[in-house]
């Protein structure tokens, strides 16, 4: 059953066509991943998902209703939440206020706390920073808050932008463990990564964008073997 569906999705900044018609799926409990390099359209596509670029045509339609029905301060509500490019945290609140920003609109205190501490889990160096201000923390430090921030709201479907920019390979591999561990409990994803390799290899199913357009999609085992891949993305 399909939680994602978008068909002829187009979207244009005055007169370019950034997102030229593009479909793509993701089904209930997926990582999926959409690779493709600078400029391709990736981070636009995320932003038209939760309502912060408006879409030229298309439709898109998240656990069965429209997206233009939902209000984007309402999407995490429904279960939809983004981890952005550039980690997008609050700089001058704690590591534990960032993480109770995630649930801001959930009333059970006590699962909140213990959802908090499961982050602390994943992520022993928050639990060593809670209350340092999550401004002056490194960029990996700052990418795990993200993303615990996102998984206090509870999502059915998580929104990944390029959560391996400007991290050390050490960071980076912490992060994508995570990732894995996350889907492995049922929280479908979709991951925007340029890293295609480390993508692919964590996923179940991938699309190449280009150009503003989807050039290739199948399973991610099938596109990591693929020569014109391996050539444009992985370095081969």
């Amino acid at each position: 059953m399909s939680l994602l569906e978008v068909k002829n999705l187009q979207v244009a900044y005055g007169g370019i066509q950034a997102v030229k018609g593009i479909d793509l799926h993701i089904n209930q409990g997926e990582l999926v991943t959409l690779i493709g390099a600078n400029g391709a359209g990736k981070t636009t596509t995320l932003k038209t998902l939760v309502g912060m670029v408006k879409r030229a045509g298309g439709s898109i339609e998240y656990d069965g209703k429209d997206v233009a029905s939902i209000a984007p301060y309402d999407f995490v509500r429904h279960g939809l939440a983004m981890v952005p490019e550039g980690r997008g945290v609050f700089p001058k609140l704690t590591v534990e206020e960032n993480l109770h920003m995630g649930a801001f609109y959930r009333n059970d205190k006590a699962e909140i706390l213990n959802d908090i501490e499961r982050v602390y889990g994943l992520f022993p160096r928050l639990k060593e920073r809670q209350k340092q201000l999550a401004g002056t923390l490194s960029g990996g430090e700052q990418q795990m808050v993200a993303m615990g921030r996102a998984m206090l709201s509870r999502p059915k479907l998580l929104l990944l932008d390029e959560p391996s920019m400007g991290l050390a390979p050490i960071i980076v591999q912490k992060i994508f463990e995570i990732i894995q561990m996350v889907a492995a409990e049922g929280v479908t994803m979709l991951l925007v990564e340029q890293n295609a390799k480390l993508a692919l290899e964590i996923s179940q199913r991938g699309y190449v964008m280009e150009s503003g357009k989807i050039t290739m999609s199948g399973n991610a085992r099938d596109l990591l073997d693929d020569e014109r891949v391996r050539n444009a993305y992985l370095g081969e």
